[in-house]
């Protein structure tokens, strides 16, 4: 046997030894671990499925009660909304209460599609992104049906220069304000969203039109400010 025949058996018997070593000391944790990590794939897995399976259902009792309201049975789509307010999974509650709350406006019952919708804002346990849309949307039927303040009330806050509902808010405002006769007001608005980059292209010519009014009709200049 030559010296390198030797060495090399001596390393492999050497290496032998050393994982017999190791797997008496730590064999039982190794298997432990390796369990661990099955099972908590195998839980992962199955709470995904759990999850999207709950989702699922909750979606499609959505989209049913979406083409109810579209087919003009508002009253079988607010029972269905409510039914999934109640038991609905994630997102779809709060998404139930505010297209309930869109349907009552559309009966013209605007008072509770309101009072549904300052509920949806008012409620802490709902993202700031949806308490926002519902403000807005509070306040685009008080354009036509409340004050500038009950406009103002809502949407004040949605019009700084971060906020990406500030042009939409800012129109409504300036709606409230033109039919309040708060000329000025309402031309300060209109001319931050025309001068506004970030808004789209519909909302800008829009409120270009309602500044051109404005300014036609002289009542920003006869002193028709708040």
């Amino acid at each position: 046997m030559s010296d390198d025949s030797f060495i090399r058996e001596v390393n492999e018997e050497f290496r032998s030894d050393q994982m017999k070593a190791l797997w008496h000391r730590y064999g039982v944790a190794v298997v432990a671990v390796a369990l661990l990590v099955v099972l908590g794939t195998a839980g992962y897995v199955g709470y995904r499925y759990w999850d999207e399976g709950r989702a699922n259902v909750s979606g499609d009792a959505f989209s049913s009660a979406l083409k109810l309201a579209q087919e003009g049975k508002s009253d079988e789509a607010l029972a269905a909304l409510d039914q999934l307010e109640k038991d609905g999974y994630g997102a779809y509650p709060v998404l139930a209460r505010m297209r309930a709350a869109t349907v009552k406006a559309d009966k013209g019952d605007v008072d509770a599609a309101v009072k549904d919708f300052d509920g949806v804002a008012a409620d802490g346990s709902v993202p700031g992104s949806l308490r926002d849309m519902a403000r807005l949307r509070a306040a685009l039927l008080l354009v036509d049906h409340g004050s500038f303040a009950d406009v103002s009330s809502r949407v004040e806050a949605l019009t700084a220069d971060t906020n990406p509902l500030r042009h939409t808010a800012r129109e409504a405002l300036g709606l409230a304000a033109w039919k309040e006769g708060k000329a000025q007001d309402a031309l300060k608005l209109f001319d931050q969203i025309a001068a506004d980059d970030g808004a789209p292209r519909n909302t800008r010519q829009r409120a270009t039109l309602m500044a051109e009014l404005i300014r036609g009709s002289g009542a920003a200049s006869a002193g028709g400010a708040s």
